[in-house]
């Protein structure tokens, strides 16, 4: 008899980040728009959500990030909205306050869990051992990063087959024409900058839906 694959251990967590977990894994693609000022980054936004783009992540990098956040969270309800770049409790905590529904980081954070736990929030922590993959994902998601340009595919695959069930967030170096290669190998989600947000925004997100079917 084959011994049953080992399990993550559930780690307990409150019904607000369960329902932006939920709408992620539904969402599948979620860009990051990081660009040199507010108004192009909400241009861009614009477009995505407008092609049907349900989730994405606005930058702490982007100037005027805050404005963009505290906008969008309350007039897009309907966007399940997060702040990437998140590098310290102080960026967490402002981030929440301008109403993100969740962080991300592109390295481990432990500063800055106190920060996303007592608002309920979601955490999702970069790594690329998978020690810290590990740990990341024990919090609910975790971020592959930098995905292409270390490993690949082929290392998701081999995280994954010590770590079955963990949701992983491919992110640095996916690009739109092999986004459905990550979803197959069992990203849980992934996350395009530039490769989708340059040149002709629709006609990127149109050639994505039709890879990731």
């Amino acid at each position: 008899m084959t011994a049953a694959a080992p399990t993550l251990p559930e780690f307990p967590m409150s019904p607000a980040p369960d329902d932006v977990i939920e709408r992620l894994r539904l969402a599948r693609v979620t860009p990051t728009v990081r660009e040199t000022d507010a108004d192009t980054a909400d241009r861009v936004a614009r477009t995505l959500v407008d092609c049907g783009i349900t989730a994405f992540e606005f930058t702490a990098t982007t100037p005027g990030w805050e404005k963009l956040v505290e906008t969008w969270s309350r007039e897009a309800p309907q966007v399940t909205l997060g702040l990437g770049t998140v590098t310290s409790p102080e960026i967490a905590e402002r981030a929440l306050a301008a109403g993100a529904q969740f962080l991300v980081s592109p390295f481990q954070m432990p500063e800055v869990r106190p920060v996303a736990d007592a608002a309920g929030r979601l955490l999702v922590e970069g790594g690329l051992t998978p020690s810290e993959l590990r740990t990341a994902a024990e919090r609910g998601v975790a971020k592959l990063f930098p995905a292409a340009h270390v490993g690949g595919i082929a290392y998701l695959k081999s995280v994954l087959s010590v770590l079955p069930g963990a949701r992983i967030n491919a992110t640095g170096g996916v690009t739109v024409d092999n986004a459905a290669q990550w979803l197959a190998a069992g990203a849980f989600t992934v996350s395009i900058g530039s490769d989708l947000t340059r040149g002709d925004v629709a006609e990127n997100v149109a050639r994505l839906r039709e890879g990731i079917g």
